[in-house]
């Protein structure tokens, strides 16, 4: 008899799965990961694999879309948070950019990963900037300087620093988008 899988397990075990992949895809690259290895870090069979992705290209598009629009949520709840808008834009940064970045700091292949990422799923890599502009519009109440913010926090990015130096130019960023913005709570 096969025991059925309840909602909640069925979703432990898919964020077993990606979270297993994720650090495959990072640490060994697309080409060198294989599904043995993902299923043996994930402590299930490759046949259950399959029932659950069609390949390892599927496994790869699910992981970058779980791993960048789940973020968005949370960061969305810290742009509504009550607070100075300095905090709270340097809390979306936290939240959706600066935590991937830690783990992406140290992997070997996190480059590739970035770049098969958006090559296989440019929408997602696109959704995922405007949802993360509307996000910073929230603090900045603006979509231009919400754009230029974005862009320019895409240019810190640009030569993949260590994190501390990236963590110290994102409250850069957020200082200068934010020194004359009103704080509600000296209102």
């Amino acid at each position: 008899m096969i025991q059925k899988l309840s909602p909640e397990a069925l979703a432990e075990r898919r964020t077993r799965i990606l979270d297993a992949a994720r650090w495959c895809f990072l640490n060994f690259g697309f080409q060198r990961t294989t599904l043995d290895e993902i299923a043996r870090r994930a402590s299930i069979s490759r046949t259950l694999l399959y029932r659950s992705f069609r390949d390892k290209e599927d496994l790869f598009v699910q992981v970058f879309d779980d791993w960048l629009m789940s973020r968005l949520e949370p960061a969305f709840l810290a742009a509504r948070q009550p607070g100075p808008p300095r905090a709270r834009l340097y809390r979306i940064c936290q939240i959706a950019l600066l935590d991937l970045w830690s783990e992406m700091e140290s992997a070997p292949m996190a480059g590739e990963f970035q770049d098969v990422c958006e090559r296989l799923r440019p929408q997602v890599a696109l959704q995922h900037r405007d949802r993360f502009r509307e996000c910073v519009a929230e603090v900045l109440k603006d979509p231009v300087v919400s754009l230029v913010f974005q862009l320019a926090l895409e240019g810190v990015f640009e030569d993949r620093p260590r994190l501390d130096v990236l963590q110290v130019r994102v409250g850069i960023l957020v200082d200068r988008f934010t020194r004359d913005l009103p704080d509600p709570q000296n209102d």
